[in-house]
């Protein structure tokens, strides 16, 4: 046990004792007098979660959650503290622990963007920041940035293949079930590595890596745990002890203006519900799944699928094209109606594609080009599979104009930030609750404006994010994790993963083996010169042999004999001989399991699946349903009622608000500064209420005729008339006041010809214009633009002689009615 009263991995090096012994403090007394936080720079939620922390460590609690929503500044938070804990603590080093290699750079970006409010220097000039790509952890690093993936493989003494990084080592129950039944390859002490290597570790999206195999890793070092995650579930409470620190929910963020909300519309098909059915008799194209090579064929019986075969067993391109026609359809006429250039052009916003495999993300691309008429740079791939730099790709869809679509399986599924993202288009289901929040996630992200603008032109800010369910996948059921499967049905990909993470039993080394056999059968030479490549020359044969021969009692006996044969059999025990022949038995087992690699099994896991697809070109598609959800149309109500009573909370404080409420006469009284004041309390107090939000509630439930006004302010007033009753229905306070000047202009020339000069109209027209922008116009405002140049109060007074104030009084009236 530890000073501190809990298990440790192993005893701290003397030198360590003796290094603490002559800094006086321990870490743990340092940690009770940290400065109070300065805030500047931070957000409310990020402030609170960072003096909670501090709070915990003081408690001497070993883990802590934090708890926030996906673009409320995880990161960020995570280098404030760090920061602190750097400088007021004196931590010697803290491990910021990923999942993924693409989520270690981001963080590392984050570090070296990062710049403390108490210093003008950057914290990559004040501290060592190392991101892991070796074995090799530098002396001098204050923060070290790694995968779990290869903490795990430093700690076991083996090297790690940078493949092995690239996606979520997040287990399926199978898998989970596998582990916990039989030992995985456990780490060991390493003196390279000491468990006081680290004072702090940060486990980053601790919601589905933590468990199982890579519980050793955190378990090694003595170390105060803190996870961030957005989903958590109960597994990460229980882990953490249930010391939740900060919880920072979506719906709070939203509430916050911290991240933007979103709708949902939904396209339905009648193939996607229903399926179809392929004759016996047809003449159709069968496609090589990895080649994608076709060849035509009769059929020789009939063959049904349903909605979960399509682009697994069955293609079906018209299906794909129907959704993607009335995607781009419904953009233009409901979605996103209004971004038109001025040259007429419809301008897509970007939008995100989650596609179900590599195979589907092709054919979705081949057919957005078609049915857009746009060229290759339009629509790109985002997977670690394409031929272009998978970074550079998602950089230029995140800062350039091109490309407006992308298309992924996983890899911008999580952790990756897109925040002119404006659509993202579901043409897979997602069964996992975390999983799905976090897809969702890529489109909550805020921005302001003028980098808005500087990607999508047309766009005038980003108020929400629109979720197209082309695939039900906001209303299918979903689990926490997926069920649990019978041995013989485990997936191929699951096997050569728990064999990959160091799983050591007999019945997963004879399954695969089994299951190699097989494909041995199935592949094509050049499929087998191309295997070679991944597996170190080893073929599947000598792959099989080797799973084989692990749990083979002769070879094992045979191996560990040279051992034995070195002790005098009068000195041996049978402790030895079960020793030698253990020691043989784990050498048999590293020598099959470190065959297989993140590249390999990829590999295998691709080649070995059904090698025909049926591309179904005969069985054309229809839409069936496109329209925004009943929950779209539930949070316009609830968004609509929110404006209408927070109008209502707040009429008698703000005076804009009263005169329209209480004083309808006192309307001509109203100024620019009067609405400015309602914009900017709405802003501060209710983010989630910006005009533009408002407005589109409006459009969803009733028949708005007008195009929303580009001026927020001139919405805003609109959408008060709307609520307090003066208007009937939603219109543009610019348009009302266009139609209320033409409409006095008419009844001052009724019966009396030409009232009005030429001249004095050009006037009329000026105080008109500037009423629409300023709302009021005062007998000061004629020393200013426009009138300035043209005479000012003076040339009025020329113009309309004594009329004049009685005029701009009528016209306050008249245009504000």
């Amino acid at each position: 046990m530890s000073n501190y009263g809990y298990s440790i991995f192993s005893f701290h090096k003397p030198e360590t004792i003796a290094e603490w012994l002559k800094k006086g403090k321990s870490l743990r007394e340092r940690l009770l007098t940290i400065p109070a936080l300065d805030g500047t720079g931070l957000r409310p939620a990020q402030i609170v979660a960072v003096n909670n922390l501090e709070h915990s460590f003081k408690k001497n609690r070993p883990k802590a959650l934090i708890q926030m929503a996906t673009g409320a500044g995880k990161t960020f938070t995570a280098a404030t503290f760090v920061y602190r804990l750097l400088k007021h603590v004196d931590a010697k080093r803290i491990l910021f622990l990923v999942d993924t290699k693409n989520l270690g750079e981001q963080a590392e970006q984050e570090f070296m963007t990062f710049q403390p409010n108490d210093d003008n220097r950057k914290f990559t000039e004040l501290y060592n920041v190392q991101r892991l790509s070796s074995s090799y952890i530098a002396s001098d690093s204050q923060v070290c940035i790694s995968t779990i993936q290869r903490l795990y493989s430093i700690l076991k003494g083996e090297e790690l293949d940078e493949s092995a990084e690239l996606d979520n080592p997040n287990e399926n129950s199978w898998l989970q079930n596998k582990m916990s039944k039989n030992k995985a390859v456990p780490v060991e002490y390493t003196p390279k590595v000491p468990i006081e290597q680290f004072d702090f570790i940060v486990i980053d999206e601790c919601h589905r890596s933590i468990y199982n195999l890579w519980k050793q890793v955190l378990d090694y070092f003595d170390a105060f745990l803190i996870g961030l995650t957005a989903t958590p579930d109960k597994r990460t409470f229980g882990f953490f002890n249930e010391n939740v620190v900060s919880q920072y929910t979506y719906e709070e963020s939203v509430t916050d203006g911290v991240n933007v909300p979103y709708d949902v519309y939904t396209i339905e098909t009648e193939i996607s519900q229903k399926g179809e059915t392929i004759k016996a008799g047809w003449f159709v194209d069968r496609r090589d799944k990895l080649t994608r090579k076709k060849r035509w064929q009769q059929e020789d019986e009939d063959t049904e699928y349903k909605r979960n075969d399509l682009d697994k067993k069955v293609v079906n391109p018209s299906q794909i094209r129907n959704i993607i026609r009335e995607y781009k359809k419904a953009l233009k006429t409901t979605i996103y109606p209004k971004r038109v250039d001025s040259t007429g052009e419809y301008e897509v916003p970007k939008t995100l594609v989650f596609a179900k495999t590599d195979s589907h993300a092709d054919d979705i691309i081949k057919i957005i080009r078609e049915e857009f008429d746009e060229g290759n740079d339009f629509c790109k791939k985002v997977t670690y599979k394409i031929e272009e730099d998978p970074k550079s790709v998602l950089n230029r869809f995140r800062n350039s104009y091109y490309p407006r679509i992308a298309v992924t399986v996983d890899m911008i599924a999580t952790g990756t930030d897109v925040k002119p993202l404006e659509v993202l288009l579901f043409m897979r289901d997602v069964k996992s609750i975390n999983y799905f929040e976090q897809m969702k996630g890529r489109g909550t992200r805020t921005i302001n404006n003028d980098s808005l603008q500087m990607v999508s032109r047309t766009a005038k800010n980003k108020t929400h994010f629109v979720i197209v369910d082309a695939v039900g996948a906001t209303k299918s059921k979903k689990t926490d994790s997926r069920p649990l499967e019978r041995q013989k049905s485990v997936p191929m990909k699951d096997l050569l993963s728990a064999v990959t993470m160091g799983v050591a039993d007999e019945d997963l080394f004879l399954s695969l083996a089994n299951r190699l056999i097989r494909l041995e059968k199935q592949l094509t030479e050049k499929e087998k010169e191309k295997l070679l490549e991944y597996s170190g020359g080893k073929n599947l044969k000598q792959m099989t042999k080797e799973l084989i021969m692990a749990f083979d009692a002769d070879e094992i006996a045979t191996n560990a004999q040279a051992e034995i044969d070195k002790i005098p059999v009068q000195d041996r025990t049978p402790a030895d001989i079960e020793s030698s022949r253990n020691e043989a038995q784990q050498e048999l087992i590293i020598q099959a399991a470190t065959t297989f690699n993140g590249q390999l099994n990829t590999y295998l896991e691709n080649v070995r699946k059904e090698h025909d697809q049926i591309i179904d070109s005969i069985n054309i598609d229809t839409v069936t349903k496109s329209e925004w959800d009943t929950t779209s149309i539930d949070k316009a109500t609830e968004v609509v009622k929110d404006f209408t009573e927070y109008l209502e909370a707040n009429k008698d404080e703000i005076k804009a608000l009263s005169i329209f409420y209480n004083q309808p006469y006192n309307r001509r009284e109203i100024t620019f500064k009067m609405i400015k004041d309602v914009f900017d309390k709405l802003k501060l107090e209710k983010p989630v209420l910006a005009p533009e939000t408002v407005w589109n509630a409006y459009a969803t439930l009733e028949e708005v005729k007008n195009e929303q006004p580009k001026d927020e302010l001139t919405a805003l007033v609109s959408l008060v008339r709307r609520a307090c009753g003066i208007d009937k229905e939603l219109q543009p306070f610019d348009k009302t006041i266009e139609k209320n000047f033409n409409e006095w202009l008419f009844q001052q020339h009724a019966g009396k010809h030409n009232r009005f000069t030429e001249e004095q109209l050009d006037w009329l027209r000026m105080i008109k214009d500037h009423v629409v922008s300023s709302y009021h116009i005062a007998l000061d405002d004629l020393d200013y633009t426009p009138f300035d140049a043209q005479g000012g109060k003076g040339k009025m007074y020329q113009l309309f002689g004594s009329e004049m104030n009685s005029i701009i009084e009528e016209l306050n009236e008249v245009l504000a009615a």
